[in-house]
C-alpha cells in the first residue's frame, strides 16, 4: 500500500514540472515548424522570381534569334518559324525530362534543407 502512495504523492508533487516540459516541447515542436515552412516559402519565392526571369530571358532570347536568322534567311517569317520549331523543341525535352529536372532537385533541395536545421 506504501507504494501506491509514493506514486500518487511522486505525481502530485511533479505535476507542474511535467506540465511545463509538455509545454516547452510543445513549443519548440511548434517554432521547428514555422522554421521550416518560412524557410521553404522563401526557397520557393526564390524559385518563382527566378523562372520569371528565366522566362523574360527566353523571350527577349527567341525575339534577338529570330530577327537574326530571319537577316540570315532574308525571310522573316522563316527567321520566327525556326526559332519558334527550336522553343517547341526545347519546350517538348524539358516537358518529358521534368522529372529529373526540376521535380526530384526541388524535392532533394527542401529535403536537405530542412534536415540542415534539425542539425543545428
Amino acid at each position: 500500500m506504501s507504494k501506491t502512495e509514493d506514486i500518487t504523492s511522486f505525481i502530485r508533487e511533479n505535476k507542474e514540472v511535467l506540465k511545463e516540459y509538455v509545454e516547452t516541447r510543445y513549443e519548440i515542436y511548434r517554432l521547428k515548424g514555422i522554421k521550416t515552412v518560412s524557410k521553404t516559402a522563401g526557397f520557393i519565392g526564390w524559385i518563382i522570381i527566378s523562372l520569371f526571369l528565366l522566362f523574360l530571358v527566353i523571350i527577349f532570347g527567341g525575339m534577338t534569334l529570330a530577327y537574326w536568322l530571319s537577316n540570315v534567311f532574308s525571310s522573316t517569317v522563316m527567321g520566327f518559324g525556326v526559332t519558334t520549331l527550336f522553343l517547341v523543341l526545347v519546350f517538348v525535352l524539358l516537358a518529358a525530362f521534368r522529372k529529373q529536372l526540376f521535380i526530384n532537385p526541388v524535392i532533394t533541395s527542401i529535403i536537405s534543407q530542412s534536415n540542415d536545421d534539425d542539425d543545428n
